[in-house]
């Protein structure tokens, strides 16, 4: 039986480790693509302990960066492995108001968010549709489902990543190619620290989901060829997620707010 190969970008954050974990265990390879060599090396490292069959290769990529879904790209050819699965898990957000965070740091989060899984889904889909077979993961969020002050920008992006996939997920429907988006909830994980989120309601530390179970709907959902994957929602949040339609906006926007705003 072939093994299939995963590509994973984000690899060494909570949810990535935990997708690479779920894929591994699986008896799938991996490609893992991260910022930091030294904790690629270690997660590398860890995975040969728990699954020793598993061939792993690290690609160094820091997506703040141009031309790095390229440089990535032109090392899984010369690896010569075929990219069966491509889960892209990378990005980060922020907090503050939109005309006090600062535009260069913005610009990044647009760039890495939303232009990095959109060069790659360029890159690997055609390839997937030529081999005939292929999944994608594009890692979004239920901040997809509404507009987000306090968190303007990160909210935009994972509004763009959902449409996008959704729609490239129809365009494939003649194919054995499917692209899966994976909303979570807020998780425990480092996103919420690195965005300087810890001090909103929202991002309470100890109320977020277990990455490992996010990470096992969002693959299994994968492998079905789901639209849309909703996970580790809490349940008033699941339903104001299917009642936004109808719901007044400018209620949902305040307590979007409230809900991200520092606490003083």
């Amino acid at each position: 039986m072939k093994m299939t190969v995963a590509l994973i970008t984000g690899a060494t954050g909570g949810l990535g480790r935990a997708l690479a974990h779920e894929h591994a265990k699986r008896g799938g390879d991996l490609i893992l693509v991260g910022r930091n060599q030294m904790k690629l090396a270690s997660l590398k490292a860890q995975l040969h302990v728990a699954y020793p069959l598993v061939l792993i290769e690290t690609i160094q990529a820091d997506f703040a960066k141009g031309g790095q879904v390229q440089q990535v790209f032109d090392a899984v050819q010369t690896l010569g492995w075929q990219v069966d699965y491509l889960i892209n898990n990378a990005g980060f957000g922020g907090q503050g108001k939109f005309i006090s965070r600062e535009k260069e740091a913005d610009l990044t989060m647009l760039r890495v968010n939303a232009a990095v899984p959109t060069a790659f889904m360029k890159l690997f889909l055609p390839l997937m549709v030529k081999q005939g077979y292929g999944h994608v993961l594009n890692v979004s969020s239920a901040a997809a489902f509404f507009p987000g002050p306090e968190m303007a920008e990160y909210y935009a992006t994972k509004a763009y990543l959902t449409s996008l996939g959704n729609a490239i997920w129809q365009e494939m429907k003649a194919t054995r190619v499917t692209v899966t988006t994976l909303m979570p909830g807020p998780m425990e994980t480092g996103f919420a620290t690195a965005g300087d989120l810890t001090t909103t309601k929202l991002f309470k530390p100890g109320t977020g989901a277990d990455p490992a179970l996010i990470a096992k709907v969002g693959y299994e959902g994968m492998l079905a060829g789901k639209l849309n994957v909703v996970a580790g929602l809490p349940s008033w949040a699941k339903v104001s997620a299917k009642l936004y339609p109808l719901l007044p906006k400018r209620l949902v926007l305040k307590v979007i707010e409230n809900l991200q705003t520092k606490k003083k």
